[in-house]
């Protein structure tokens, strides 16, 4: 795998958690100056821009989820997992130590982390994450002429889900968003409800994914 790949996805994920969890530590010392709505919108114009930016180097997944699906749907080969893995946690916890050094008293550094019950999250979780994969996915199989509002529709899921789903569990959708903030800040108390929801949803959409291009070829 080339350096750039890894360079690309390291990137593009490290500027995802900046500004993503950013937008979440601002809106808390502010008094909520950014707002809900403004979180969710920077979390998907940041997607947007990122896959627009680093789309045509390494795919842009910014998310081992998203990786693990394309690999399961025999997108990418093996030989890109653990490579795409590292540079996405590392970009994610290189984004959050960051933050510490700007804000080293907020306590959450913008870790995801549930409104109320911890299965309620993980369930709202694993269905946010699956339609955004199956949006990615199917996106990966439509006619050329549609494929560069790619970014644009899978920017635009982002910002839907995390505008209304944020208060209640965060809206990660990413292993990667939830550790970068959860390993920095020391909140790892539902890390891994979070990490295996993202995995669980995704893997999810590519059976869908498969069901429907099958039930496509049939007919």
């Amino acid at each position: 795998m080339s350096y750039r790949t890894f360079i690309a996805e390291f990137i593009g994920t490290y500027a995802l958690v900046f500004c993503g969890t950013g937008a979440i530590i601002i809106n808390d010392i502010t008094g909520g100056s950014v707002s809900n709505v403004g979180i969710a919108l920077t979390f998907g114009a940041i997607v947007t821009a990122m896959i627009y930016s680093f789309g045509h180097v390494s795919g842009a997944h910014i998310n081992p989820a998203v990786t693990l699906a394309f690999w399961m749907a025999k997108e990418i080969g093996s030989n890109k997992l653990l490579p795409y893995f590292f540079a996405q946690f590392s970009g994610a916890t290189a984004a959050s130590a960051t933050l510490w050094l700007f804000f080293p008293t907020h306590d959450t550094l913008g870790a995801t982390l549930p409104f109320d019950d911890i299965w309620t999250a993980f369930l709202f979780e694993i269905m946010l994450s699956y339609i955004l994969m199956l949006v990615i996915i199917q996106f990966s199989s439509v006619t050329d002429n549609i494929k560069p509002f790619a970014g644009l529709v899978i920017g635009l899921t982002v910002m839907l889900e995390a505008a209304f789903a944020g208060p209640l569990t965060g809206a990660s959708m990413n292993p990667a968003r939830s550790f970068g903030p959860a390993i920095i800040s020391g909140q790892t108390e539902y890390l891994t409800y979070y990490m295996l929801a993202a995995f669980i949803g995704m893997t999810l959409s590519i059976v869908t994914h498969k069901l429907l291009n099958k039930t496509t070829e049939q007919t």
